[in-house]
């Protein structure tokens, strides 16, 4: 009968709302489908009615999938080497070899002024300083060609 589709439609939606997959949802949109169309077409066999099922719910699976597959949600992971090495910042605390310091710049780079940094040389606060690798979420720093402020 129709209404067990919309029955067991209902019960997967609920259990998306249990299991957060996005997932279960589909197959219970797909059972939504074949509870309309058992309604309207009386003589679908259990058979051609389960068919109706999997196709829809596994068509809709797969378009969503294909729509938001992982490969389009990118994140900057990897992208941000080439709009930050070379930028010129203001060393505000002094840096040595295994030693932290901080550098602050003009324009806000991947949603900050001020990042922590390294070097490999001793350089005084107050100097410039161009940004010449990323290491994890600390810029590595060497004296800029322009020199001291």
């Amino acid at each position: 009968m129709w209404w067990h589709w919309i029955v067991l439609a209902i019960g997967l939606a609920l259990a998306e709302l249990a299991i957060p997959s996005f997932f279960v949802i589909w197959f219970g949109a797909g059972a939504a489908l074949v509870g309309i169309v058992t309604l309207l077409v009386r003589d679908l066999s259990l058979t051609e009615q389960l068919a109706v099922w999997i196709l829809a719910s596994l068509a809709m699976v797969f378009s969503w999938f294909r729509v938001f597959r992982s490969g389009r949600h990118k994140t900057r992971i990897g992208m941000a080497q080439g709009e930050v090495i070379g930028e010129i910042g203001l060393l505000v605390s002094e840096i040595a070899p295994f030693q932290r310091g901080s550098v602050r710049f003009q324009k806000p780079l991947l949603g900050s002024e001020q990042w922590p940094c390294i070097g490999d040389e001793h350089i005084a606060a107050g100097e410039r300083v161009r940004v010449v690798a990323i290491e994890g979420s600390i810029l590595k720093v060497a004296r800029s060609a322009k020199g001291a402020t």
